[in-house]
């Protein structure tokens, strides 16, 4: 049964940094693209960040490509997102979310991988609060 597991969240102070983990289980990253997305209380939701499973390219939100950075270890199935200099807007629930590739004929993502009608399979979500 395929499933993503969110870890990483919790309380910070602005400025600190928080690495979130998205671990895969009953699928193989490699033909998956895996995206980040974050809901914040009575926003939309908003697609911040993905990456290819197969060839490790990346996609950035513009809100946040000079803070976050994705990565993955595949021999781990797992998906990270780190973010550095946490700010309170950065406050919501962060989900990931995985994108068949081979299903899209796709290798490398793009700005698109944050606007598919739908998903493969989510996560439960992790909160992230940034407070002082």
């Amino acid at each position: 049964q395929a499933q993503l597991v969110e870890s990483g969240g919790g309380l910070v102070r602005p400025g600190e940094s928080l690495r979130l983990s998205c671990a895969i289980s009953g699928f193989y990253l490699d033909y998956y693209a895996i995206v980040w997305f974050r809901q914040a209380p009575g926003k939309e939701r908003e697609g911040v960040s993905c990456i290819s499973g197969s060839d490790g390219s990346t996609y950035y939100a513009d809100s946040v490509k000079d803070r976050f950075t994705i990565s993955s270890d595949n021999a781990k199935n797992t998906v990270y997102l780190q973010i550095h200099n946490l700010e309170p807007a950065d406050t919501a629930v962060y989900y990931c979310a995985a994108d068949d590739l081979i299903e899209r004929s796709m290798v490398t993502v793009d700005a698109s991988c944050v606007a598919r009608r739908s998903y493969d399979y989510w996560g439960q979500g992790t909160q992230v609060t940034v407070s002082s």
